[in-house]
């Protein structure tokens, strides 16, 4: 049986990518089923997902597809990326994912190649790809899990379940308990800081921010900012300029690396804010803010070295 393991993250590759599949993570528990042990062909183990979906999963997965950047991330950081065989081409860190066979981007993987890599377990990267897939799923008869982290704890419970699928239990737990330590250390460091606002620009023309659902939102929640646009329904809304400008806002963070240009312009409705004016805009890589896997703390830290640079001085 082939397995499908969904996690409706956030894309950082271009703009119009991250719009689609912008609804960031949140996890819940898996909770395996002792009673379900062995089938006629090969020993399993039953799963249920975040939805409800009671999944089968072979005691021992060896072959692994991931359509997601963030869950190729994890594989590797919890040991297991030997077992990856196929990903996307939006899969570049660690480097070693860029020679793994690709299967297609995010929102376009080929179902051939996935099936012709054999795997035991499919991690696909968006919600939205479930319901275009859902007949060829049917057809191929691949059972769909399904994660969802919205913030850095369901990061957390993202980590110990793909752990927990893959027999890599302690592996998992040590990550993420090194990964809350560094969490808890940042927001120890900014707990007393007055908390500045923060605009998070996604794209100049047409102007695009973090909303509500947005996963960056919650980690300039942690980092003591306070996102003028938290409030704003969804993940990546469209936004208008005279809301930018009227936000007045302190901080301006722009995304940057390769995937969404270093030299991303600063849109044109908060050029005259107090960001600009005191300049206080700050480039981060857009992989750190985007992709709810185990180097979303490093955004966190970058973000409140950024908001707090006082804090972090020795």
């Amino acid at each position: 049986m082939l397995l499908v393991y969904v996690s409706k993250s956030h894309k950082s590759q271009n703009i119009a990518l991250l719009l689609i599949i912008a609804a960031c993570c949140a996890g819940s528990c898996v909770r395996p089923n002792p009673e379900a042990q062995s089938t006629s062909s090969q020993q399993v183990r039953e799963f249920t997902d975040e939805t409800g979906r009671l999944v089968r999963v072979p005691v021992h997965v060896a072959r692994i597809v991931s359509l997601a950047p963030n869950l190729t991330e994890t594989i590797f950081a919890i040991g297991v990326g030997d077992r990856l065989v196929g990903n996307t081409t939006y899969c570049d860190y660690p480097p070693e994912a860029k020679a793994i066979a690709k299967v297609g981007d995010t929102l376009q993987p080929s179902i051939e190649r996935i099936v012709a890599l054999k795997p035991q377990l499919v991690l696909v990267s968006t919600a939205s790809q479930l319901e275009a897939f859902t007949k060829q799923l049917d057809d191929y008869q691949i059972a769909v899990y399904v994660t969802d982290p919205r913030d850095l704890e369901g990061v957390f419970t993202s980590i110990k379940n793909i752990g927990l699928l893959l027999g890599k239990e302690i592996e998992s737990l040590a990550l993420v308990n090194q990964l809350r330590a560094r969490t808890l250390s940042v927001e120890e460091a900014v707990k007393s800081r007055r908390a500045p606002s923060v605009f998070y620009q996604l794209s100049a023309e047409p102007l695009y921010t973090a909303g509500r659902d947005a996963f960056v939102t919650d980690l300039i929640h942690r980092a003591r900012g306070h996102s003028v646009t938290a409030e704003v329904p969804g993940a990546w809304p469209r936004y208008s300029g005279e809301s930018a400008l009227a936000a007045r806002p302190e901080t301006i963070i722009l995304p940057a690396g390769d995937s969404m240009g270093a030299d991303a312009e600063i849109a044109t409705a908060v050029s005259r804010s107090p960001a600009v004016v005191n300049g206080r805009v700050y480039r981060i890589n857009a992989d750190l803010l985007v992709r709810p896997g185990p180097r979303s703390i490093e955004g966190l830290e970058e973000i409140a070295r950024a908001l707090h640079p006082e804090a972090f001085a020795k």
